[in-house]
């Protein structure tokens, strides 16, 4: 089967990486007949040892170059007033006013963060990028991972000779962050399998991936740690070299050529640093290509390096394997002692070179005449790397590389695979993962359903069974300005949720993982159970206490408008939550806002009183129209009264007076309108506390579907921040 595909891959002689892609798609379903699963020969060398390199398949011929890789950025200048005062420069000498250079201004300056980097990386071997904090090694890094903006990078990348286009990268390699983006409540296996089920392809069944999960835990060591959960700072978990593992592992489960990490072994022991540099050494002894940085290996990790790339202020000071360290530095003048580790010698050079008049000048251009001569040595040996870029990968996928693999759809477009599931299929892990998550954290519901029933229980012992009477239309009022109110600030909750997650979110869909609608939409339907329970809580325990009106038809609008009410703030949070990346920050912003919709809800001061230049906000207003529809159900009975005969003076400095001059006072008023009006008349109905509330506008259903939309339009505009606001790249 391995002939047959590679004869079918190798029948033309060049091919894009879309076409070569499309090629290894059509290779595979010819493998698994007519579109079956993808074979399981793949999974025969993970049951052997791993740690046995005699019992590794052979390497593919992958060499990952880099030449003339340049990169800078703007930064800030720090300008002293004087500089910016006119007359000060007349009192200086000419000498000592630093003028800008070209393509900088006054307050601006060019920072080099890479400076005609060159080198290579090859399949088996691991390439460790060296240097001081502020060398350039994660720059590096990020550059050979596309993880710098098109344009701002100048030089090339090349795999095999061919340039890597943006999207062939993205499903041949992994890139593994310096921090552990986990979810603590979930176990390592569970981790790693919701991992293979985003990445791998839905052809895969479920037992062949767990099997590949199981032979990934066993590569990665992690045996012993399978069931116990991630961990945080409130929950014990696995230690710090079992999470750093987890990670590699998440970003390797579909067997990716090339592998970048940034900083792998920072802020693990010796011992875990060793495993994990370990655990990368087998991953490259199995074909693939690993590019890491490290900020200063110990000796037993120097022994598992193959190349060394040592970096000072953006530019290479030394290329090529530990072993000769020694005597590229005795070449220089500076020989290493005997008994001292290697790297750490050299940083320690590197470091007393930057503080001295000169740099590293003289070291840099030492190692370009040193790459030189070896350049030459080179030149001079024949060629091992035989196979072209297609080639190479189709032979690659024959033995079980690129486990997501590839579509063989018609369609250009669709011929590089950009996502392994439909998007309904990411939607359930994603919702599988949500309340799974959910489930093991019971707490954070219980506290929120808790707030919600306490809340509920104190406004309605406070405005228990509310009369009809005009004192009692204030108090009806003034309870359901509140209880609106109530339900969008009980939903700031929902502000750290995402912003927790959100570093999670970039990593997995930097390597579409999944689609970012896919994402919104589980992230919506996995709130709306929470949401009703909430819901029903505060409406059952409010509505009938309180007495407000309309029977069951009310209590069921009631139900459904504090219902959307949560939506509507559900979202208008999240949302905000994808905006700004701080908690403290975020929660100011909500208390405001929300503070300005409950002032602006027609409540404080009428529709009609709200002056012209402030009306926008008035319907831009998430409170408005939950409090619009509220009044509309509980007055919208024409029949009933709420201020009869002697009731109309209960508002006023007449209310003291006793009822019998009231009666007087009616009677003058009834023979001065010409109307008869006794103490049972109905002056005020509740068609008339809407007119007098300025509620005239919109129907009870009317602002029930305007707050429901309300939420929907806040999901757009959170994809969308989602969308604008994730990008990895670097500008």
């Amino acid at each position: 089967m391995d002939n047959s595909i590679s004869e079918h891959i190798f029948s033309s002689p060049t091919l894009s990486s879309a076409q070569l892609l499309k090629r290894v798609g059509d290779a595979r379903k010819e493998a698994t007949g007519d579109g079956g699963e993808t074979p399981v020969h793949h999974h025969r060398a993970l049951d052997v040892d791993l740690s046995d390199a005699s019992l590794e398949p052979r390497s593919l011929p992958f060499v990952l170059q880099f030449n003339n890789l340049n990169y800078s950025v703007k930064v800030h200048r720090k300008v002293a007033l004087s500089s910016l005062l006119p007359w000060r420069h007349s009192c200086l000498s000419s000498a000592a006013v630093e003028e800008p250079v070209a393509g900088e201004s006054l307050f601006t300056r060019t920072k080099v963060l890479l400076n005609d980097i060159s080198g290579e990386a090859r399949d088996g071997e691991i390439l460790a990028v060296l240097g001081a904090s502020g060398s350039g090694k994660s720059t590096l890094v990020d550059a050979l991972a596309n993880r710098i903006a098109k344009g701002s990078l100048k030089g090339s990348v090349t795999l095999n000779g061919e340039p890597l286009e943006s999207r062939l990268l993205k499903v041949i390699s992994a890139y593994v962050m310096q921090d552990d983006l986990l979810f603590p409540m979930l176990t390592v296996e569970e981790t790693l399998m919701f991992a293979a089920e985003f990445r791998l392809p839905r052809t895969l069944s479920k037992s062949k991936k767990r099997m590949r999960v199981q032979a990934l835990i066993d590569q990665l060591g992690l045996q012993n740690a399978a069931k116990t959960v991630i961990g945080d700072e409130g929950h014990r978990g696995v230690s710090g070299g079992e999470r750093r593992r987890v990670s590699i592992g998440i970003d390797i489960i579909h067997d990716p050529i090339i592998l970048f990490l940034d900083e792998p072994t920072s802020g693990l022991d010796s011992t875990s640093a060793y495993m994990v540099v370990k655990v990368l050494q087998r991953i490259a002894q199995r074909g693939s290509i690993v590019v890491m940085t490290v900020h200063q290996p110990s000796y037993r990790i120097l022994g598992l390096l193959d190349r060394l790339l040592f970096l000072s202020r953006g530019q290479t000071v030394y290329s090529g394997s530990p072993t000769s360290l020694p005597l590229f530095f005795s070449e220089f003048g500076h020989p290493i002692p005997e008994n001292e580790n290697r790297t750490e010698f050299a940083l320690d050079l590197i470091r007393e070179l930057e503080g001295s008049p000169g740099g590293t000048r003289s070291l840099v251009e030492f190692n370009k005449s040193w790459q030189s001569m070896k350049q030459d040595a080179r030149n001079s040996e024949p060629d091992r790397n035989g196979l072209s870029l297609k080639e190479a990968i189709g032979v690659s996928i024959s033995r079980g590389k690129l486990l997501s693999g590839a579509t063989n759809d018609a369609s250009p477009a669709s011929m590089v695979p950009t996502f392994a599931n439909p998007f309904w299929i990411e939607m359930a892990i994603l919702s599988k993962r949500s309340i799974t998550n959910s489930r093991r954290m019971p707490e954070l519901f219980g506290i929120r359903l808790g707030a919600v029933l306490v809340t509920g229980f104190i406004l309605a012992t406070m405005f228990w069974q509310l009369d009809n009477s005009p004192k009692g239309v204030q108090e009806r009022l003034g309870f359901i300005a509140f209880a609106m109110s109530t339900t969008f600030y009980t939903c700031a909750d929902a502000l750290p949720v995402f912003l927790q997650e959100r570093y999670i979110f970039m990593r997995e869909t930097a390597y579409n993982a999944y689609r970012r609608w896919s994402y919104v939409l589980s992230h919506s339907l996995t709130a709306l159970p929470a949401l009703v329970i909430l819901a029903l809580a505060f409406s059952a325990t409010t509505f009938f206490p309180v007495g407000l009106d309309g029977g069951l038809s009310g209590f069921l609008f009631y139900f459904l408008i504090i219902f959307a009410s949560f939506w509507a703030g559900s979202s208008f949070v999240t949302f905000l939550s994808g905006v700004i990346p701080h908690v403290m920050l975020g929660y100011t912003i909500v208390v405001a806002i929300l503070a300005y919709f409950l002032l602006f809800s027609g409540f404080f001061i009428n529709r009609d009183r709200i002056p012209s230049y402030w009306i926008w906000f008035h319907y831009l207003s998430l409170v408005k129209y939950p409090y619009e529809g509220v009044l509309r159900n509980e007055f919208q009975d024409p029949a009933k009264c709420f201020v009869k005969g002697v009731q109309i003076f209960d508002n006023m400095p007449l209310g003291a007076v006793p009822d019998a001059l009231k009666l007087k006072l009616l009677s003058t008023i009834s023979s001065t309108l010409g109307r008869k009006i006794t103490a049972s008349t109905c002056l005020t109905t509740g068609t008339g506390i809407l007119q007098q509330q300025g509620v005239t506008d919109l129907s009870k259903w009317s602002c029930l579907w305007v707050t429901v939309a309300w939420g929907f339009l806040f999901r757009i505009l959170f994809y969308f921040s989602l969308l604008l606001g994730s990008k990895n790249k670097r500008r």
